[in-house]
């Protein structure tokens, strides 16, 4: 059977990101399950192999240790997903963490955010767009570059924060024109690897879709953990 991919986001909005995830997922092989704070509840006896943490609201800054930044927050999406991330963290389970979810992979493991990156940028426009209109540049030799295999490629960008210091165990991946963490990625053997675009949106480009890709493939080879968080 195809594995099965947990997908997060919140209660509300329509939700555009979790229908592009659920396509990418199944064009890649495996099955997705919309998680949200309210429904998590009715699936606890699934079993998950792999779990996506997706984009949304700003991390509440209190989480990491600032005192700035008040953007619209989901404390109880928070809580959902932290509680996921460390289930997923103590059973090995792949993890994908895309734009808000790179951010609280990296909060959980210790590390903190800019709560505002668009007074700091100098080349690089921080208008949101879902297409791909700026670029990654790779920093190590890890999984990303592995799955992307090219030293730059583009990306898009939805977001105003971004990962500062780093969290345990995580290296950089990949940087934009400014500098800022566009991905982070586990030094050690289980497969943690947050990126702060959104690929769910770009299912055009081929080293996109391998992200989708290469998290089914791990997924098929991880014991199923259930939902009991």
């Amino acid at each position: 059977m195809a594995p099965l991919i947990g997908v997060t986001g919140p209660d509300s909005r329509l939700p555009l990101a979790w229908w592009a995830s659920r396509c990418a997922i199944r064009m890649a092989g495996g099955r997705a399950l919309h998680l949200t704070p309210s429904t998590f509840q009715e699936h606890k006896r699934d079993q998950l192999q792999g779990l996506i943490i997706g984009g949304g609201d700003d991390i509440d800054p209190g989480l990491y240790g600032s005192d700035t930044g008040r953007a619209p927050s989901d404390p109880l999406r928070d809580a959902f997903e932290i509680d996921l991330l460390e289930h997923a963290l103590h059973t090995r389970l792949p993890v994908l963490g895309i734009c808000r979810g790179a951010q609280l992979l990296n909060v959980v493991l210790g590390g903190s955010l800019h709560p505002d990156i668009r007074p700091l940028r100098r080349h690089t426009s921080n208008r949101r767009t879902p297409l791909a209109r700026k670029t990654a540049i790779g920093c190590r030799q890890g999984h990303l570059q592995d799955i992307i295999r090219q030293p730059r490629w583009r990306i898009n960008s939805l977001h105003h924060q971004a990962i500062d210091r780093l969290g345990e165990g995580l290296a950089v991946a990949a940087r934009d024109l400014d500098g800022f963490v566009q991905a982070v990625e586990s030094t050690g053997d289980h497969y943690l690897l947050g990126v702060q675009w959104h690929p769910e949106y770009l299912p055009y480009l081929a080293h996109q879709r391998r992200l989708f890709h290469r998290l089914v493939q791990l997924a098929s080879r991880s014991e199923p953990e259930p939902l009991d968080v």
